[in-house]
């Protein structure tokens, strides 16, 4: 048989995909395995036990991330590395991490089985506790410190003692990071968590990068006064001013073109009572873009705007930076490769940001990285209503399996 024409086990795929949701299922049957919880752990093992029946050289590295090694026969060629997380939000889904790292297993699986002698080393990733920071991919990448695995959480537990309960070794953090050169490349499956490809009826997302994030603390200041008492034409509302920013950030992103967001989500209102003009609102607006110049640009058509709307509103305003993450671009080649798999599988594609962050963000810093969507019913995530059909998941590992077979190619 021609690699070509191998193919995942689907339904062993599935199967595997429904026994690792019952590892934290909650009553509303969504899934609650927050990283470092005896849930957590429990889940880890049944992970590790199915790596090992892959015929995969399974270990637990400094920082608590799982790797199942199959050995090239190239000596002194760097590892083709894919997988994803198996950690989730409180009460969230059966997809969201562990769709990518049980198709990753599977695709080591179908390789063992077929007899497939690998050039390069290919290597399962499960990075431990993506969803409480990219805790494992960070630590993979060198930046995690010892001031960030001292820090307590809020359980009052501090983030080394977490590691150390799933087999990693905090004192040792510079051991989980590669040597120069032993990394090819990096492939990671996910579901998209959003709604743009089953809208549009395509099978597959090629996922060009990851956005940048920029968010603007803005503060707006007018005078709390008695509702009752002020006259309309009197009063100086907080509050007006700041709904109508709500608008015009949403009628600003909207009107330029591109794939950009905003989002204005955090809204504290003084005094916040219902007989009193409010008086003061702090509040984030949030830009996401693949480009950083275009959320420069839209950024200072808000400035623009929400200049225009204090004066009407006779308020104040303040703003400043709140926080900005650098986003990254994913390898062409290995996007090329994406795509082309998809094409030879007759499955339609799509270029598209990912405009959440993922631990292939942090592995685009050191080595080429790519990322495959595939779509999520109704677009939800987080939840316990996430899910992804049985068709696409199929599909998604073939393509997974396929694009690690052309990167050991190369």
């Amino acid at each position: 048989m021609s690699t070509k024409d191998l193919r995942v086990n689907g339904s062993r795929l599935q199967r595997r995909i429904v026994e690792l949701a019952e590892f934290g299922k909650t009553p509303e049957d969504g899934v609650t395995r927050v990283a470092f919880s005896e849930t957590d752990v429990e889940a880890r093992r049944y992970v590790m036990n199915i790596m090992q029946h892959a015929d995969l050289n399974v270990r637990v590295d400094s920082v608590g991330n799982i790797f199942g090694r199959r050995e090239g026969t190239a000596p002194g060629e760097g590892a083709i590395l894919f997988g994803s997380h198996i950690d989730t939000v409180p009460n969230g889904g059966a997809y969201d991490g562990a769709l990518g790292a049980l198709a990753a297993i599977e695709a080591a699986h179908t390789l063992t089985g077929s007899g497939y002698r690998n050039r390069h080393p290919l290597e399962v990733a499960i990075w431990c506790d993506e969803e409480g920071g990219l805790t494992g991919s960070n630590g993979f990448v060198g930046e995690l410190s010892e001031e960030d695995v001292a820090q307590v959480g809020h359980d009052g537990v501090p983030l080394a003692e977490k590691i150390r309960r799933i087999g990693g070794d905090p004192a040792r953090l510079e051991e989980a990071m590669p040597a120069s050169g032993s990394v090819r490349g990096y492939l990671e499956l996910h579901v998209e968590q959003g709604g743009v490809l089953e809208s549009e009826g395509i099978d597959i997302g090629v996922v060009e990068g990851f956005v940048c994030i920029d968010l603007h603390d803005v503060t707006i200041e007018g005078a709390a006064n008695h509702a009752g008492t002020t006259p309309m034409g009197q009063r100086r509302n907080a509050l007006l001013t700041a709904s109508e920013l709500v608008l015009a950030v949403d009628q600003i992103v909207r009107s330029m073109e591109g794939s950009q967001v905003g989002t204005i989500g955090r809204l504290l209102v003084e005094p916040c009572a219902p007989n009193v003009i409010p008086g003061r609102v702090d509040l984030t607006v949030e830009l996401r873009d693949l480009n950083s110049s275009k959320l420069d640009a839209v950024w200072d058509r808000i400035v623009v705007e929400l200049s225009e709307i204090s004066k009407k509103h006779d308020t104040v305003v303040r703003y400043g930076p709140r926080r900005s993450v650098a986003g990254c671009l994913t390898d062409p080649m290995i996007s090329d490769a994406i795509e082309a798999v998809a094409s030879d599988l007759r499955l339609s594609s799509k270029r598209m940001p990912s405009g959440a962050g993922h631990d292939a963000q942090n592995l685009a810093t050191i080595c080429p990285t790519g990322m495959i969507f595939v779509p999520s019913v109704n677009g939800i995530s987080h939840s316990p209503r996430e899910h992804t059909l049985p068709e696409h998941v199929e599909q998604g590992a073939n393509v997974l399996l396929q694009t690690v077979l052309r990167m050991d190619d190369a």
